[in-house]
């Protein structure tokens, strides 16, 4: 459990199954220093403090990676310690009360789990473990302690970096430590503004949100957001990838601004703008993720995230201000690799297929209708009417590549037409979109490729969103009218949309993990994006309802990836209306719930660009 809510300070209760004994374990970060912080205190419930043995096991994978880890009992300054290295990353493990043994082993061969398991005791020593997968392992001095002592995990690019960190944290007080991280983590959320006004129970999850998109920024380079410290179905994953979701991905962290903006905090929102033109490539655009420094990890190009990085610029004109810094040579690369690039996209939202995508041309249109004002103020003409035209040709354009109509599914759901959720690259026509197929390479019966017309998306609703289209638009309408009777799934905790048509990213029908095809699940952000929708329609009792269905989807104040939105399997931890075996947290899923609250106390979606909505819809 939390100290407070949107506190990240946890205390677990741990009993024997047997109902022999407790640890009650009080973990924290230090505020001054690179390290963990545990407070642990073991109570026998049977017996005497001497009749019991307590060991601390931890699996380095430093680096990202679990093989080639180097481990070694040492000691810093005469304490002793359990330190692993790999690369430029290296920890050092020390406790209060002392080691009584410590161990270096090798995992399944000679790691100290298998001795404790098999014999009770460290029964064998190893000093070290060179390049391999590594356990540590550490028998407590229950009697020097008396049952209660503090772990200290020290974090630095080299050994003596990282011991010096956790002898550091070991001499300080822990109660001054826990005090200090409580307070500055009080004084965070005092700040921001106090937008749950619907329950306990939402601010709650606000409080959290605030926490998560917080604990996911870059502590050596503000403005760094990742899309989270988690990796989906982590158990099957290898070191091969390294990524995982510890990466920033422009797209989710211009949410997270956009939600910390709506919160009140513009320094945060303005380091993210910072934080983008420190990144932006050469020819104006981001790649697809990358690790904090910028360096890229997978470079495919998905125009939306280029837009996002406008778009945040708009925001902070219209709601703050830009900070010191002029954005504009950044907005003006960006929004011309937009028009060389555009408005075709090398990658979807969803990171699987090229084409025209109702998302990225909204996100597109906005930005550079929004570029065209920045233009504008500088007295650049010519770029002014070509960022204008441009945005205008493609949003009349809309129509002839996304929108279909006399189609299987139209008449089964009884509508005219729909917007599709992808038209491939060489669409000219609405009719092309019966003939052009999209391949689907997560798919469960692998690589499927089905016709555009087809496949529906909520990304439709961007349309909406971003200004381009009216809510009670028929064909808006129409199309939500499919997308809930192909991809809306109510859940015992309520109702959730899947991504799209055939989706294959998500556990298999045994809810075996996924490892490259499956049956893509319910997404709580999409619940957060069709409150939006619901609020811009008007039907503001249906956005409360879904915001309220946001929270009931949360675990632990986290909200996840995926919901499973199929029947209970117990035996695979799966249950209806609960997280998958997807990230959780995923920060866009946060970054949209407290936006989400601002649009509902506003009574405005906070993100709806003025640029598009006075030039397409008054």
């Amino acid at each position: 459990m939390t100290s407070d809510p949107g506190i990240p300070a946890y205390r677990l209760v741990n009993t024997c199954e047997h109902g022999r004994y407790r640890i009650s374990k009080t973990i924290i970060t230090d505020p001054c220093r690179p390290a963990l912080v545990m407070y642990v205190k073991f109570e026998p419930v049977e017996g005497a403090l001497e009749d019991y043995r307590l060991f601390l096991l931890a699996a380095p994978h430093l680096a990202n990676r679990g093989a080639d880890n180097y481990g070694w009992a040492g000691d810093f300054k005469g304490t002793p310690l359990l330190c692993a290295h790999r690369d430029q990353v290296a920890l050092a493990i020390a406790c209060s009360a002392g080691w009584r043994a410590r161990s270096c082993g090798y995992v399944g061969v000679s790691d100290g789990w298998r001795q404790v398991h098999a014999k009770g005791a460290l029964t064998e020593e190893y000093a070290e473990a060179k390049a391999g997968n590594i356990a540590l392992t550490g028998e407590i001095d229950l009697a020097a302690c008396g049952g209660k002592c503090v772990v200290a995990i020290g974090f630095g690019t080299t050994a003596p970096e990282a011991g010096h960190v956790a002898h550091a944290a070991l001499l300080s007080d822990f109660a001054d430590t826990e005090r200090e991280f409580v307070e500055s983590w009080r004084a965070f959320q005092k700040a921001c503004l106090p937008l749950a006004f619907h329950s306990d129970e939402s601010d709650s999850l606000y409080r959290s949100s605030l926490s998560v998109l917080r604990t996911h920024e870059s502590k050596l380079f503000h403005g760094g957001i990742i899309a989270s410290l988690g990796i989906p179905w982590g158990s099957e994953r290898g070191d091969q990838d390294i990524g995982g979701y510890h990466l920033v991905w422009p797209r989710d962290q211009v949410h997270a601004a956009i939600a910390l903006l709506a919160a009140g905090r513009v320094a945060d929102a303005q380091q993210v703008m910072f934080y983008l033109m420190c990144t932006q490539e050469p020819e104006g655009n981001w790649p697809q993720n990358m690790w904090i420094n910028g360096e890229s990890y997978r470079s495919a190009n998905q125009s939306d995230q280029t837009a996002s990085f406008i778009l945040l610029v708009m925001a902070l004109r219209r709601y703050a201000q830009i900070g010191l810094v002029d954005p504009w040579e950044s907005v003006r690369r960006a929004a011309e690799f937009l028009l060389r690039q555009g408005p075709v996209t090398q990658q979807d939202r969803w990171e699987e297929n090229p084409g025209y995508t109702p998302y990225t041309l909204a996100t597109m249109i906005a930005a550079l209708l929004g570029a065209a004002d920045c233009a504008e103020e500088r007295n650049q003409p010519d770029l002014v009417q070509h960022f204008r035209s441009s945005a205008d040709e493609w949003n009349a354009s809309i129509e002839r590549w996304l929108y279909v109509t006399d189609t299987p599914l139209a008449r089964e759901t009884g509508v005219e037409g729909y917007y599709v959720r992808l038209a491939p690259p060489d669409t000219r026509a609405p009719e092309d979109l019966k003939r052009l197929h999209v391949q689907l390479k997560n798919n469960s019966s692998g690589h499927a490729s089905f016709p555009a017309a087809e496949i529906v998306s909520p990304d439709a609703l961007a349309l909406v969103r971003y200004g381009l289209r009216r809510a009670d638009d028929p064909r808006i309408l129409n199309t939500v009218r499919v997308i809930d009777a192909t991809l809306r799934r109510e859940t015992k905790s309520g109702t959730v949309w899947r991504r799209f048509s055939h989706d294959g990213y998500g556990e298999d029908a045994s809810g075996a993990p996924f490892t490259g095809t499956g049956i893509g699940r319910g997404w709580p952000v999409l619940t957060g994006e069709r409150a939006h929708y619901e609020l811009l329609r008007g039907n503001l009792t249906e956005a409360k309802k879904l915001l309220g269905t946001l929270v009931t989807l949360s675990e632990h104040g986290l909200l996840p990836e995926q919901i499973w939105d199929a029947e209970d399997i117990p035996e695979k931890n799966l249950f209806n209306g609960k997280p998958t075996g997807s990230v959780m947290p995923l920060v866009w899923a946060h970054a949209e719930f407290v936006t989400l609250l601002r649009s509902l106390r506003d009574a405005a979606v906070f993100d709806c660009p003025l640029q598009t909505c006075q030039r397409y819809l008054r």
